[in-house]
């Protein structure tokens, strides 16, 4: 008898406590809202690969850390503020050409990619580009930049500021070539200091 008189009892307290709460004239926090749409991604998504095949071949791989979609914006883009990873495979699913950047953004009217921070490509033929800026403008058909630009070949090393290019960058031009450096296959390495 005396159990049950103290469940009633902690009955009685939780339900007036509930009631207390329930009807205290409190407002809960509010958040605030979002004043502008434009400012929030529409689309947010973390660690992606996705893959785009042609007649049921696999051509090409694309993964990301972080992509943001802002489809509201005055001038809508994709944000990929963790870097952005190409990959192009031939016909024996090999890795024939990439592509590597730290950041990068799409304009989607524009039809534009910006890359941003250790910029680095390999094409088919095996060339490596290196710049902290790329633009690859779809529309044109161009890949350009304006900065500073390392492209290694087999035989030789080209540093140049600003160049252009078809989109499989194997045909470009430089603005201004700083130097032309002939890479010497035969020649000894020196140990690196441990």
């Amino acid at each position: 008898m005396k159990i049950l008189k103290n469940i009633t009892a902690a009955t009685l307290v939780v339900v007036s406590l509930f009631g207390t709460v329930a009807c205290s004239k409190e407002e809960a926090p509010k958040l605030d809202a979002v004043k502008d749409r434009k400012l929030l991604p529409g689309l947010a998504v973390t660690e992606i690969t996705t893959v785009i095949s042609d007649s049921g071949i696999t051509r090409y791989r694309i993964y990301t850390d972080q992509w943001d979609v802002y489809d509201r914006a005055a001038e809508p883009y994709w944000n990929f503020p963790k870097g952005l990873h190409f990959e192009r495979f031939d016909e024996n699913l090999k890795i024939d050409a990439n592509f590597h950047s730290k950041k990068a953004k799409y304009y989607d009217y524009k039809r534009l990619w910006e890359f941003k921070g250790n910029v680095k490509a390999v094409n088919i033929k095996g060339e490596m580009f290196e710049t902290d800026l790329l633009y690859w403008d779809q529309k044109q058909e161009r890949i350009y930049s304006d900065k500073y630009i390392r492209v290694t070949q087999a035989t030789r090393v080209i540093a140049a500021t600003g160049f252009e290019s078809d989109q499989s960058l194997t045909r470009y031009n430089f603005k201004n070539v700083e130097g032309i450096f002939a890479v010497d296959e035969d020649a000894p390495t020196e140990p690196t200091p441990q």
